[in-house]
């Protein structure tokens, strides 16, 4: 039987997280990593907004962010993501300016597949969105 992958130490982290030019105009940074969940946050950019008359976020933004943090949260926690099988987002309230804070917890580490949940707030802690993405390893 093979071993789990080694956790990720931060600055290992925060260097794979930053490969892609995608995640770097994302402006991604880890702000916290724990033994239970990884935590990023997003600058708010006026780019993002698709509904000028409310200012609010594209939902492809959000669905990028939830599946970022989840496959980044796999490869902290001990997994191995290389690449997303499927995802699910739900939007719970339109995001609005102000920087965005994507909480990621694993459901499962497997061998092949791996299972993590993901949450977006804004900057008062109500829930924007949430997720769920299943990872290639």
């Amino acid at each position: 039987m093979s071993e789990p992958a080694a956790k990720v130490d931060l600055e290992q982290l925060r260097a794979m997280l930053l490969i892609a030019p995608f995640h770097q105009w994302l402006g991604l940074d880890i702000a916290e990593l724990t033994g239970e969940a990884l935590v990023l946050e997003m600058p708010w950019r006026e780019e993002i907004v698709s509904n000028p008359m409310i200012g609010s976020a594209h939902g492809g933004v959000l669905s990028a962010l939830i599946d970022l943090t989840g496959l980044y949260t796999i490869n902290a926690l001990g997994g191995s993501a290389h690449a997303t099988a499927d995802m699910r987002v739900d939007f719970h309230r339109p995001a609005t300016s102000g920087p965005l804070r994507a909480i990621g917890r694993v459901v499962k580490l497997g061998k092949q597949l791996s299972v993590a949940e993901t949450r977006i707030e804004d900057a008062e802690g109500r829930l924007l969105a949430s997720g769920r993405g299943a990872y290639v390893g």
